[in-house]
């Protein structure tokens, strides 16, 4: 049996109430992402947990798994583009000042690993490369990095600095060298070829990486369950 906290507490950042769920005792923290419009139990519901258990319980990671809040920026076609960004910034804000210290201050790392499949692979990515002085490892699996897409045409600095694709080609912080970076997708992933868009941007900023591209499998859990160990296990 995995070790199971739930914590739920008023976010200034968000202005209302969130959830999140920790698995684990002690380790490399993990913020692992929920995909598009999930919530914070969604990954142990399809057993993505499950799928580490074994590293959880020996100590190696500690798993962070915030709830998401894109139906509230991102896929929020209520309101106006501009203020989907704002949304999401205040997430990161939540992110950077909430959830991250706390995980650091339970673990006693100083950097975390951020990870998530399909639209978490995003979040993993954006993140990472907004903060890469605290983040030591990004595994997206079957991630899409290019938020154009969501945004009906609109484009301003705060899309610039939330669009992976974009923002990385002039981001020169050496932390960035440093980190540990893995893309992974499949044969017949719809995202393959966002991931392999992002392998040339890094490989053109010299940025270490490995595109993992696995065969005969789809955009689904069932490959992402066997990705995740398998990166773990790199650690």
């Amino acid at each position: 049996m995995v070790k199971e906290e739930h914590k739920k507490w008023y976010s200034p950042n968000l202005s209302a109430e969130i959830d999140m769920l920790i698995f684990g005792h002690s380790g490399i923290p993990i913020l692992l992402f929920p995909t598009s419009m999930g919530r914070y139990f969604e990954n142990k519901d399809f057993k993505l947990i499950d799928s580490v258990e074994g590293f959880i319980n020996e100590g190696k990671i500690k798993v962070y798994c915030p709830d998401g809040i894109d139906k509230l920026s991102w896929y929020n076609k209520s309101i106006h583009p501009a203020d989907r960004v704002k949304n999401h910034i205040w997430y990161d804000k939540y992110l950077l000042e909430e959830v991250v210290p706390l995980a650091r201050h339970e673990t006693g790392q100083s950097k975390i690993i951020t990870a998530g499949c399909s639209f978490g692979g995003y979040h993993a990515a954006n993140f990472a490369f907004r903060h890469p002085w605290l983040v030591s490892h990004m595994f997206s699996m079957s991630g899409a990095f290019d938020i154009t897409g969501q945004l009906d045409g609109f484009y301003n600095d705060d899309v610039y600095f939330n669009n992976p694709v974009d923002n990385l080609m002039n981001n020169s912080n050496p932390e960035l060298h440093y980190m540990k970076i893995v893309l992974g997708t499949t044969d017949r992933d719809m995202c393959r070829p966002d991931n392999e868009n992002l392998s040339k941007i890094l490989t053109q900023k010299g940025i270490n990486h490995w595109l993992d591209i696995r065969q005969n499998a789809d955009h689904d859990w069932p490959i992402w369950r066997e990705m995740f160990p398998n990166y773990i296990a790199q650690l």
